[in-house]
């Protein structure tokens, strides 16, 4: 029904950038809530950052200022700018939408993540 693909991940090193983007597809009505969690080895999955349809944003604390979320509504797409990369944001990124599809169903997809490696 819907496909979220992400890309943009790699092997950086501290202090560097990476810029992560997600491109949704397939039955798509409208787009909703946007957002990018994040999984390290052992631990669960959290949320990073999210970005609703009238781009207000929100950031869990440890990457505020470091990173930024924004979508191309017209592209169904969103990314995510990370800046001042650090050791302990190495993970696998997930892309995460809520959508609106041709049937009228509202649900939540996952992308299949990318791997971000911040190492010296």
């Amino acid at each position: 029904q819907v496909q979220l693909v992400e890309s943009g991940g790699g092997l950086v090193q501290p202090g560097g950038s990476l810029r992560l983007s997600c491109a949704a597809s397939g039955s798509i009505r409208s787009m909703y809530t946007m957002g990018w969690y994040r999984q390290a080895p052992g631990k669960q999955r959290d949320l990073v950052a999210v970005i609703t349809s009238g781009s207000i944003t929100n950031y869990v604390d440890s990457v505020k200022g470091r990173f930024t979320i924004s979508r191309d509504n017209a592209k169904n797409m969103v990314y995510l700018q990370m800046n001042s990369l650090k050791p302990e944001d190495t993970a696998v990124y997930y892309c995460n939408a809520q959508v609106l599809i041709m049937t009228g169903s509202l649900n939540r997809y996952w992308g299949q993540g990318t791997q971000v490696t911040v190492s010296s």
